[in-house]
């Protein structure tokens, strides 16, 4: 069996020594795989891009990149000989050069004609063949962004590091670029790893994503098991929206809760008639005028083609709930709901 292409094991690293910022993180990529590093500002997933790129010594474990050993506590080799490109948060180009100059800068050990060849190449890939001679303030954010991607990518790295790309850019835009982004690395068959805070970006561009929270590796898994089968209680809490009601387990099909039985698949393993709390999430819960839990309206978020509504049932508890935007309704307003949860994340409770 082959080794993975990217492999972090067991990384740990300190500013200094009276404390780490990241402790025992272990992942892989496989070759042309994207990995996104996710949560919030201060929990060390910058520190973790930097320990790869060279920047910043491991006291534990070890970082490996194509069958090469790039960091270990008494081994570091230089950033430079690593291979690695990286995008920046302000794309970071020179405002001085041109366009065309700024892809051809990392380039000098390639001919004249290659440099040229390769720069105009890589300004195609990314849609930018028609500014090459202008500069950095001429152009907008998401163009810059795409140039920087350029610019990274002109050298032909063997990994890509990109650090909170898309946040200066507006909603619509970063969606938008996320998504161009992903099909151009697929496209190129770059292995590449990005930093963010916020999990759209995050859904958008990665194949693997590993949820940071004080340091630690929360859960290393798809998206969609993220969503749906979250390893702890901070990484259900903090991907996507959902609130937790009280329930006991019945079997590994049943939680029996204030809302009668709901059936499904028991994500996590937990003993029959253990005390739980269980997740509930918006689109498990659907607005239905003949269904058995009645629910008033706290708060409403209009979404677009859906709305999202707060809602207080009649045991105390909340639930929230995903309905068309065609059944509008107000706060204040009392209407009747059915839960249908195809995965039952549950985790024990300390009532």
């Amino acid at each position: 069996m082959s080794s993975p292409y990217l492999s972090i094991n067991d990384l740990s690293a300190a500013y200094d020594k009276s404390s780490r910022v990241v402790s025992n993180i272990s992942f892989n990529l496989e070759e042309g795989e994207i990995g996104c590093l996710l949560g919030p500002s201060g929990c060390g997933k910058t520190t973790i891009l930097r320990a790869i790129s060279g920047f910043q010594a491991i006291s534990t474990g070890s970082i490996e990149l194509a069958g090469k050993l790039l960091s270990a506590p008494k081994k570091m080799l230089a950033p430079e000989n690593r291979g690695v490109g990286m995008v920046f948060q302000d794309h970071a180009l020179f405002p001085h050069l041109t366009l065309a100059n700024n892809v051809r800068f990392g380039l000098s050990k390639l001919s004249k004609d290659e440099q040229v060849t390769q720069t105009d190449k890589m300004l195609t890939l990314v849609g930018m063949q028609d500014f090459r001679d202008a500069y950095p303030h001429e152009i907008s954010g998401g163009q810059s962004q795409r140039v920087a991607l350029a610019r990274a990518l002109a050298p032909k790295p063997t990994l890509l590091l990109m650090d909170e790309p898309f946040s200066n850019l507006d909603t619509t835009l970063r969606e938008d670029l996320g998504y161009e982004v992903r099909q151009l690395l697929k496209e190129t068959g770059i292995t590449a790893i990005m930093v963010t805070h916020d999990q759209h970006d995050a859904f958008a561009l990665g194949d693997k994503i590993g949820v940071i929270a004080n340091g630690q590796l929360q859960q290393w898994s798809s998206s969609f098991d993220l969503y749906h089968a979250p390893k702890s209680r901070f990484v259900a809490n903090f991907i996507g929206d959902g609130l937790f009601v009280e329930g006991r387990v019945i079997d590994k099909t049943t939680v029996a809760t204030n809302f009668g039985e709901i059936q499904g698949e028991l994500v996590n393993s937990i003993n029959i008639d253990t005390k739980v709390d269980l997740l509930i999430r918006p689109d498990d819960v659907r607005y239905d005028p003949k269904g058995s839990i009645k629910g008033v309206i706290d708060r409403k978020a209009f979404k677009g083609a859906q709305t999202l509504y707060t809602l207080r049932t009649e045991s105390g508890e909340s639930l929230m709930s995903l309905v068309s935007s065609h059944d509008n309704h107000d706060v204040g307003d009392r209407i009747n709901l059915t839960i249908e949860a195809d995965h039952l994340v549950c985790f024990e409770s300390n009532r």
